[in-house]
């Protein structure tokens, strides 16, 4: 199926990527960069894999909440977060699976258009880590963030 969604969409060179300290796998369509922050007093650690390939930004972040069971209320903020940043009404979310995720109501997946681009974000987590897949794009792109979404897993602690 992977091979059927990239044939149809040449510009984009999907590839797995492992961003180190995420504890994820991802397919991106290009090379992301990393960027992380170390855990600091009161502070889990934090990182952000990103790039950018046909006018499509790309995005997988996480970070460790203090205390696991805050990972649904955090859930619930970031999309909230990521609606009132654009200035736009946050819709409801749709269900969302991602191979070894931890089951949590709050996690889903939303489409947010707006003038002049759509972004498209999902929120999971896998214990006390919680991660956001962003992908933003002039005009909305289902086939590119389906193959985005469905090449993300997180593997459990080694």
């Amino acid at each position: 199926m992977l091979g059927l969604l990239a044939a149809c969409q040449p510009a984009l060179n999907w590839r797995e990527a492992r961003p180190a300290g995420s504890g994820a796998v991802a397919l991106f369509p290009c090379k992301p960069d990393l960027e992380q922050r170390a855990a600091v007093a009161g502070q889990g650690a934090m990182g952000l894999a990103q790039c950018e390939a046909a006018g499509r930004g790309f995005s997988l972040s996480w970070a460790d909440t203090p205390d696991p069971t805050q990972a649904g209320a955090a859930l619930k903020t970031m999309p909230r977060a990521l609606a009132a940043k654009l200035r736009q009404p946050l819709p409801p979310g749709e269900p969302l699976q991602v191979r070894g995720m931890t089951p949590l109501p709050e996690a889903a997946q939303y489409r947010l258009a707006g003038a002049g681009s759509t972004t498209r974000v999902a929120v999971f987590a896998h214990g006390g880590r919680v991660y956001q897949a962003l992908m933003t794009a002039e005009r909305d792109d289902a086939a590119a963030w389906e193959s985005f979404l469905t090449g993300l897993s997180v593997e459990p602690a080694r």
